[in-house]
């Protein structure tokens, strides 16, 4: 029969015992839903790193056809101001007759600041506002959705890397709770157990801040 002194010790006991058994049992869940978070995050990320490549690659395309159609309209304004300085209206009238349709209006605005006296004319019609690519627009445009895509991809490494400290820190606290059971000092066991419990409650709070990734 246990002694009336015995009686409430027993009691401390297994209370703390229930205590770190529940924690135990919570945070190797927690652990394994952090780690399923970690690796749903990855999952995330090279999917976004895909298409960031992609992205990429057709910016690329788009800013190879806008350097092509340049060296087209230097090559054909090139032929225009050579056949106009040579007095061979012809030719001039040839060449202006197969000017892209997109450097047409940079080239009218051009000759409308008459570049042969104005000494304030731009020296080209490639210096004008009015010359704009489409090709150069959507290679603008793709970049800035690579580069936002890419930042998606940091952010879902971050958020990968995240969910792995939380493994970290629910072992922290699943080792404070074994070892509470281990230990005989009533003091010493409460410690263990409430250290436990700290850091698991800390993460716990950390992780409500986390964005959640599911696959059903």
């Amino acid at each position: 029969m246990a002694t009336r002194a015995e009686a409430p010790t027993d009691r401390r006991r297994d209370w703390q015992e229930g205590v770190a058994t529940v924690l135990l049992v919570v945070a190797a869940v927690a652990t394994s839903w952090s780690s399923y978070q970690a690796t749903r995050w990855n999952g995330e990320q090279a999917a976004a790193a895909g298409r960031t490549n992609a992205i990429r690659i057709e910016a690329s395309r788009a800013d190879g056809l806008a350097e092509a159609q340049t060296q087209i309209d230097v090559a054909t304004f090139i032929a225009w101001a050579e056949a106009d300085v040579t007095g061979d209206r012809e030719l001039a009238d040839f060449v202006m007759d197969r000017f892209r349709e997109e450097f047409r209006p940079a080239f009218d605005a051009w000759t409308a600041t008459a570049p042969l006296t104005n000494p304030d004319a731009p020296p080209t019609p490639f210096a004008m506002d009015e010359y704009r690519l489409e090709s150069q627009q959507q290679a603008e445009e793709l970049d800035a959705r690579a580069e936002a895509s890419a930042a998606e991809v940091r952010a879902n490494i971050q958020r990968a890397s995240n969910y792995v400290l939380t493994v970290v820190l629910y072992a922290v606290a699943l080792f404070f709770a074994g070892m509470s059971t281990r230990v005989s000092a009533p003091r010493l066991r409460w410690v263990l157990t409430l250290a436990g419990c700290a850091v698991f409650l800390g993460t716990l709070g950390w992780i409500a801040t986390f964005p959640v990734s599911i696959a059903v």
